[in-house]
């Protein structure tokens, strides 16, 4: 049997210029050029959605919220360029290569823009909700006018035609939204991630028009469009080969002239900045998280005593670190001469190799991760106590019914969303099985001025594993505000205050080790005062939070 010849059809047929000479494209062939141009499309789509919330969570922080703005702002967005691509679907082909153009334009600039008002503004919320304005409503123009796009390669039920746009769509989204933590984050970076994205989707969508839909152009418009889509990119070609020198000078005007290390490991960026050698008259060292200003060489002995020995009194053979992995929770410990272990559990490995290698922080930290009674353990703290209370697992402490003495909770600030699960009951409750009977655990709890609403639930949410609690807190840096560019330090408030809950089974009197060390700042005296104060500030009634229902805000 013969097969049927191939239908061709005239994609000028249905054209408003309709020039002579109409080109006569396989309709199978044109189907599957708007097919892989819809999937292609979604993909680029996604990656922007995404890093914008990316950027949006590293800029300001609560993932949470930055996720729901702009994803509820983008999915308003695109519903109202749906509508206004009614409009065009008389000029569909020259429409989709417009939107295209710009689309591939302000997508792909969108994270280096952004980065440009963080650094050099400050304030980037209403440029954030702009971008997913703009970048929704150019993705919501896109299937209307594909949609007449395939009808005019070859005629079909709408259904039929809206069921392969969809699944086209929505594997493009899935290879998009895979994409971009794989592989575009990781080996390109947030910058030149979105850069690269951008010229994907201007090649792709020019293409489409350029070829099988060119005689629905007219000259004019044909020029136009390859004009407008050389110039395009063009101008991602030169972000990108800028993209170096940019971060360089962005970061600059983020953290000042004395950056020293700046790099993104799997969890977040690190920066340190000052302190090059030992007496240098420049800066002191500063350790920034994703923007956060965490270790200050000026007062972080404030945060670290504070955090550190009133937890030492009575037993201390065996310590747990959670966090800490820059290694000055730790320098505290190893002063005290009966600690025979310490375990840190930190998530992110190359802050602990920095503090080992880096010769500024590893001198701050006296190279407390290079003593041999030092363990460190590469883990999610969570999952890591988790595996520890199951049954067959390994045993706490490392040895068969064995614990630990002091358990020190050196984490990021409970008001950050992704820090909301190791200040969850749940966490507690872990963090209780682990302990000897009448071990103590400090937990740093965010700044009990600053958020007093986020301190007390932290308290509360100790209380609630059958723990009693002693709240504290110590004054900070007090020109915070004149060496942060992002964040306080570790979670330090406007008054610049560090707020810490010491707990036990029993209440545990909160004082110094009679055979402490040498102390800084911190003295019997200021310790009273420090629990006076955070019990006059007592605010009762405080939730408890939980995995199901966290409880931290900014208040």
């Amino acid at each position: 049997m013969i097969d049927p010849p191939v239908p061709l059809v005239s994609v000028a047929e249905e054209s408003p210029t309709g020039p002579a000479g109409p080109s006569r494209v396989p309709a199978s062939v044109g189907r599957f050029a708007v097919l892989a141009t819809v999937f292609v499309c979604a993909a680029c789509g996604l990656v922007y959605e995404l890093e914008l919330v990316a950027l949006a969570s590293y800029l300001m922080g609560d993932s949470v919220t930055q996720a729901s703005v702009v994803l509820s702002v983008m999915v308003f967005a695109m519903g109202t360029g749906s509508l206004l691509a009614k409009r065009l679907r008389v000029r569909a082909a020259w429409a989709f290569g417009v939107v295209e153009a710009l689309l591939a334009l302000v997508g792909g600039a969108s994270a280096m823009a952004l980065y440009a008002c963080f650094a050099w503004c400050g304030d980037t919320r209403w440029v954030i909700v702009g971008f997913s304005l703009a970048i929704g409503v150019l993705i919501g123009a896109e299937v209307p006018l594909l949609m007449t796009l395939i009808q005019r390669v070859r005629r079909q039920d709408a259904g039929g035609a809206v069921a392969d746009l969809f699944a086209a769509d929505y594997v493009g989204a899935l290879v998009g939204g895979l994409a971009f933590p794989f592989l575009l984050l990781p080996r390109f970076g947030q910058l030149l991630g979105a850069l690269l994205t951008g010229a994907v989707n201007v090649v792709v969508g020019g293409a489409l028009v350029l070829w099988v839909f060119r005689r629905d152009l007219s000259p004019r418009e044909r020029g136009t469009l390859i004009g407008a889509n050389g110039l395009v990119l063009l101008l991602l070609a030169g972000g990108a080969v800028l993209t170096e020198p940019f971060e360089g000078a962005a970061r600059r005007a983020v953290y000042g002239p004395d950056v020293r290390v700046a790099v993104h490991t799997d969890v977040q960026e690190v920066v340190i900045t000052g302190g090059a050698g030992a007496g240098s008259a420049g800066a002191p060292l500063a350790l920034y998280l994703d923007g956060e200003l965490r270790v200050s060489a000026r007062d972080e002995f404030r945060y670290h005593e504070a955090l550190v020995h009133p937890a030492m009194t009575g037993p201390h053979a065996r310590v747990l670190v959670l966090g800490g992995g820059d290694g000055l929770a730790l320098r505290e410990v190893l002063r005290y001469p009966g600690v025979r272990t310490v375990t840190v559990v930190e998530l992110d490995g190359e802050v602990v190799d920095l503090a080992r290698t880096d010769p500024g922080l590893s001198r701050l930290n006296q190279r407390a991760l290079e003593d041999p009674r030092v363990r460190v353990v590469r883990a999610d703290a969570f999952g890591w106590l988790r595996e520890r209370g199951r049954p067959g697992g390994p045993s706490p402490g490392g040895q068969p019914g064995g614990g630990y003495d002091v358990v020190l909770s050196d984490l990021p600030d409970p008001g950050l969303t992704a820090s909301t699960k190791l200040y969850s009951q749940e966490f507690y409750g872990l963090v209780r099985r682990v302990m000897r009977p009448d071990a103590r655990l400090a937990v740093h709890a965010g700044p009990l001025d600053g958020r007093p609403r986020a301190y007390w639930t932290v308290d509360a949410t100790v209380r609630s594993v059958g723990l009693r609690t002693v709240p504290y807190g110590v004054v900070g840096r007090l020109a915070r505000d004149a060496e942060r560019p992002g964040g306080g330090e570790r979670g330090s408030g406007p008054s610049g205050d560090w707020g810490f809950v010491l707990a036990a089974r029993d209440r545990p009197e909160l004082r110094l080790p009679a055979a402490r060390p040498a102390l800084r700042s911190l003295t019997p005296g200021a310790l009273r005062a420090a629990h006076r104060q955070a019990e006059h500030r007592h605010r009762p009634g405080a939730p408890t939070s939980t995995l199901m229902r966290p409880r931290y805000g900014t208040g």
